[in-house]
């Protein structure tokens, strides 16, 4: 599964996201490649990916792909991003 995680910048909060991403994604033995983005940049790899995780402010600029948005209220919540990612392990 391919994951894209955006932030403002991409090079910030995106990368905190993408450790807590991957580390979720071990514990739940799911094969993951995880990608950050910065939000402007974001649209038009969205679509590239399985799935974009981003916070709620940004989520707005996503509307419009094909690829799922979840919303992660707080980047560095393990549960939250474990919940996340429960609804797409195959």
């Amino acid at each position: 599964m391919n994951i894209l995680c955006v932030c403002g910048n991409g090079i910030g909060t995106s990368v905190l996201l993408k450790i807590n991403v991957e580390s979720a994604a071990a514990d739940l033995d799911m094969d993951v490649t995880v990608t950050t983005s910065d939000a402007g940049s974001a649209k038009g790899t969205a679509n590239m990916n399985d799935l974009v995780l981003t916070s709620a402010e940004l989520a707005p600029e996503l509307e419009g792909t094909t690829t799922p948005v979840e919303v992660v209220n707080n980047f560095m919540d393990a549960d939250e991003i474990t919940a996340i990612l429960e609804k797409y392990a195959d």
